[in-house]
């Protein structure tokens, strides 16, 4: 007998919608469901209204229309919403869906309703016919992330704002912000670039509408000089009577206290059940032996066995502990934990592994520890170091392999995140940070969900991620809001306006390019309130020369592309930058 051989249109009909992450557990039906003018979602108890708002709000954004949220029966062409808490299988965050002549999610719990959501919006994305079918999709790791340090520059809120809405939209649930909010309790510690009380709220009730858990950061004890610089008696000295304002000096109560009372400060804003306090690199460019204090503090308390790391240690217990209290996790990086201590650490404590270093995560994980792949592999680092996604994929990289080791097993490994740092702040915009970033959001969602390589080839993993697109509400922050030509600002000054390949704009006169050069460097950037803007000459590579036109009423705010300071006019006619929050921008009309 011979078997005919199976339309090409059957074939493809048998294939799993494209989704990132991919679905690996499609089973096909005939027919499909029709997405049209009579949709409406059908969401009775709470929960199941929450995630139908919020999925109703989506549609809109996506340009699929305005769709009623309904209780009771639902008909052809319907969305049906359902929370079982009975469908255990699903898990905290697995959902259903099944596709026919209506289209049901259902979750054991509201978020895996919601991430049900998200695959239905990229089935959408591709039109409004979706091949009928069933699966259960369950993620693979619990903890599947993102870090950004905005933790000395500043990173601009619709930026952000754009990143929790992608990671949603990828079924990512962490992000981890290493940032300074805007302190009452400290005002001595309000040096640029901080965040407003305000503006953390906004974005954090953003992530808990999209189920991405915000989690704050205030690295410590090392790198604190963004909190210490003006406070030189909680620095470290070293044994030649030298401040060092990066270290906190772990011996003193006081340091304690200023350090948890910024957290108790930060839980004002944030709601996350995890507190990140980072404890890495403390003796970075130094060692213990130049800080007699320290082992003496920790032989003090501990007895004359006890080494200096055992001092370091403590402080992170002491942390934990003020943490747990308040019903909070700890989080630490992974490098402070050599083998040279004989006090351990809380094992309640999450040990996120970024560094090969003597303890392996197979002993972490062998003494109890949580363990989350924070591999250096997976950085994305301005002007520096960048993720080789596409080797990555290729090698069909899971959580499991960590820097200087590979686990046989994913017992006891949380997930993975990538990790963006500011180490050379000038030397990429946000928007270039941005195109680097969307295709590593991807394959960390892919590696942390479902299996790690779902297409043959990374080029036709790219053509998955572009297929689905960018998220709901997702900002095109390259949008200039005027065209290129040359213009009068106000009263100030006449330059031509020039696009810039990233989404900024150049401001050219005859005297240069409209920059801020001066006043005191961090991390590579002027981050100095009060500095001049000047006219300097025009270099196509110098991201101190871009500019943001922000529109505002009667004209448009100049908000520097990196130090992310607004232009502001003095009485005397100079133009200078400021926070917002410190001198109101100018607005200059356009002629």
């Amino acid at each position: 007998m011979v078997v005919a051989p199976t339309p090409a249109v059957a074939q493809e009909e048998q294939k799993p919608p494209v989704t990132v992450p991919a679905l690996t557990d499609w089973a096909p039906e005939s027919g499909s469901y029709a997405y049209g003018t009579r949709t409406r979602i059908v969401a009775d108890t709470g929960g199941e209204r929450r995630v139908a708002g919020t999925l109703a709000d989506d549609l809109r954004a996506a340009g699929h229309g305005t769709v009623p949220v309904v209780r009771g029966g639902a008909r052809a062409g319907d969305i049906v919403i359902d929370v079982r808490p009975a469908e255990s299988a699903l898990g905290t965050e697995g959902y259903e869906l099944h596709a026919g002549k209506r289209l049901s999610v259902t979750g054991a719990t509201e978020t895996g309703a919601f991430y049900g959501t998200r695959t239905l919006l990229q089935l959408l994305a591709r039109g409004d016919r979706i091949p009928a079918g069933r699966t259960v999709d369950v993620p693979r790791y619990k903890e599947r992330g993102v870090g950004v340090c905005a933790c000395y520059i500043h990173v601009s809120l619709p930026w952000l704002e754009n990143l929790v809405r992608e990671m949603a939209y990828h079924k990512l649930n962490q992000l981890l912000l290493e940032l300074k909010v805007k302190s009452d309790a400290h005002p001595e510690a309000n040096t640029w670039g901080y965040y407003t009380k305000g503006e953390i709220r906004r974005l954090v009730a953003l992530g808990e509408k999209y189920h991405v858990e915000i989690i704050p950061e205030i690295n410590s004890p090392g790198h604190m000089d963004p909190w210490i610089e003006n406070r030189p008696d909680l620095q470290l000295t070293d044994s030649d009577g030298t401040k060092q304002p990066s270290r906190l000096d772990i011996t003193r109560p006081a340091a304690f206290d200023y350090y948890t009372s910024l957290m108790d400060e930060y839980a004002q804003v944030f709601t996350a059940k995890s507190w990140h306090m980072g404890a890495d690199e403390y003796m970075l460019g130094s060692d213990f032996a130049k800080y007699p204090q320290v082992l003496k503090y920790a032989q003090d308390r501990y007895g004359p066995g006890a080494t200096p790391q055992d001092a370091f240690v403590d402080f992170v217990n002491r942390v934990h502990d003020h943490a747990a209290a308040k019903g909070v996790d700890l989080r630490i990086w992974n490098d402070g934990l050599t083998g040279a201590n004989t006090v351990p650490v809380r094992t309640d404590t999450t040990v996120e592994h970024w560094l090969n270093v003597a303890v392996k995560p197979s002993q972490l994980i062998a003494q109890g520890y949580a363990v989350m792949n924070a591999a250096y592999s997976l950085y994305l680092i301005r002007g520096g170091f960048h993720s080789d996604t596409a080797s990555l994929y290729d090698q069909s990289w899971d959580p499991r392999a960590f820097e200087g080791e590979k686990l046989t097993s994913a017992r006891g490994v949380t997930g993975a995140k990538i990790s963006l740092w500011p180490d050379n702040g000038r030397g990429e915009t946000e928007n270039e940070v941005a195109l680097r970033l969307w295709p590593a959001l991807r394959h960390i969602a892919q590696a942390t969900w479902g299996v790690p390589h779902p297409d043959a080839t990374y080029p036709e993993f790219v053509a998955r991620g572009t297929a689905v697109g960018h998220a709901p509400g997702w900002r095109d922050l390259t949008r200039v809001p005027v065209a290129d030509g040359t213009y009068t600002f106000g009263r100030s000054f006449t330059a031509s306006v020039q696009r810039t390949a990233d989404g900024y704009v150049t401001l050219r006169s005859a005297a240069g390019c409209l920059a801020i050069s001066g006043g005191r460097l961090t991390l590579n950037v002027p981050l100095q309130p009060g500095v001049e803007a000047t006219w300097d000459t025009c270099d196509a590579t110098n991201t101190l020369q871009r500019w943001e036109l922000e529109p505002a009423t009667g004209g448009y705010r100049l908000v520097n592309a990196i130090t992310r300071m607004a232009l502001t006019a003095t009485d005397d006619g100079r133009i200078v930058q400021y926070p917002p929050d410190q001198r109101p921008p100018a607005v200059w009309p356009l002629t």
